[in-house]
């Protein structure tokens, strides 16, 4: 499989197994050493905030050691998150993009921009 189709494959078990699947002990396999405690950190409370979260993948492009994602996000607020209360209010479709580095088939480094500000907004919360 040519490098760019494998880190998108890598990228897509993320999305798939972790995210919505919600198997974070694929985050060692699909995650550096050095970064997959990282990840952990933020993904497993904010899959406690939202079980039920579900990433849609609407762009995967591949260049060199990236792969740019851009997705769409919906889920229910049924946990503490960002020091907020769980409001049993749902958001959908808040956009993100993500841009990781993947080298030897995991990741190395992760850059995000989520649209937190429509989440909060769609789950009543203060801005």
């Amino acid at each position: 499989m040519p490098t760019r189709e494998a880190n998108k494959a890598v990228v897509r078990r993320l999305v798939d197994e972790v995210l919505n699947g919600g198997d974070l002990d694929v985050i060692d396999e699909l995650y550096a050493p050095g970064v997959a405690d990282e990840a952990r950190a933020w993904i497993g409370p904010f899959r406690s905030s939202f079980p039920d979260v579900y990433m849609e993948t609407v762009d995967l492009i591949a260049e060199g050691d990236q792969v740019v994602g851009r997705f769409r996000c919906s889920a229910t607020h049924t946990g503490d998150w960002l020091g907020h209360a769980p409001t049993g209010r749902r958001f959908d479709d808040v956009d993100e993009v993500n841009i990781y580095r993947v080298h030897g088939g995991r990741i190395v480094d992760t850059w995000n921009l989520e649209d937190n500000l429509s989440r909060l907004t769609q789950l009543g919360l203060p801005l």
